[in-house]
């Protein structure tokens, strides 16, 4: 799944650039998910007192609300990015917020000075209000909507690769850095999304209910050698094959 985060101050026009990017691409034939990222301390997913609150407030860890017209999970905490990614099945992930997230950006700003605060080695163009004034930067393309929706969508379907893992850089920071400033390599040409360790040098896999779960080296390497300690002390067993294990709770 690819994925390009909008990012910006309130009332740039974050939500109006996100709302013509999903549906370009949905126009043209992509399957779009979208995360919103809320940062006001009155919003909450679920309406304290109703029954699926109450659920939660019982110590239920996830509550599903089937409704007749849509069906909400509710986790009661805030989940970071990487630990959202495996309920998201799309080619597209727009993610409207979360300028740390390890992904391509649009800034939407109103002024050249928050366009100074907020572009990075991962933004790739920008929106929002301050197209409407024919501004021009000198590096980044400005997209005015809907305009210039279909030239957005250009630039994100250029501009865009598969996600990183969004590893906690403490646990994986075997490319030398954070995803964050992998992202920024790949955007400005200095790295391949390819140079990230995850990628198909993995030698553990873990799979939970049918969903991949990323396991970053260190830990992988723990488990490789757990795992290789007790094998090694059994009979009959040839060394250096591949080893499958499945465990029920």
């Amino acid at each position: 799944m690819k994925a390009i985060a909008v990012i910006g101050y309130h009332h740039t026009g974050k939500t109006t650039t996100v709302v013509n990017l999903v549906r370009e691409l949905c126009a043209r034939g992509y399957s779009v998910a979208t995360i919103k990222d809320i940062h006001s301390e009155k919003f909450r997913a679920d309406t304290p007192g109703k029954n699926s609150a109450l659920h939660i407030d019982a110590g239920s860890k996830l509550t599903v609300a089937r409704g007749i017209y849509d069906t909400a999970i509710i986790f009661p905490k805030t989940l970071p990015l990487n630990e959202i990614l495996p309920h998201i099945v799309a080619d597209f992930l727009v993610i409207e917020g979360m300028k740390d997230a390890p992904v391509p950006k649009i800034v939407c700003a109103e002024s050249a000075a928050q366009l100074t605060e907020l572009v990075d080695d991962t933004v790739i163009g920008i929106s929002g209000i301050i197209s409407q004034n024919s501004f021009k930067h000198d590096r980044l393309g400005v997209y005015g909507m809907p305009q210039d929706a279909s030239a957005l969508c250009d630039l994100v379907l250029t501009k865009s690769f598969e996600m990183l893992p969004a590893a906690d850089p403490e646990c994986c920071s075997r490319c030398g850095g954070s995803c964050f400033q992998m992202a920024g390599d790949i955007v400005q040409g200095r790295r391949k999304r390819s140079d990230c360790v995850m990628d198909g040098s993995s030698k553990i896999s873990l799979k939970v209910d049918g969903k991949e779960v990323l396991i970053v080296p260190f830990v992988q390497e723990i488990l490789r050698d757990s795992i290789m300690a007790v094998i090694n002390n059994l009979r009959d067993i040839v060394p250096d094959r591949e080893i499958q294990i499945n465990i029920r709770p």
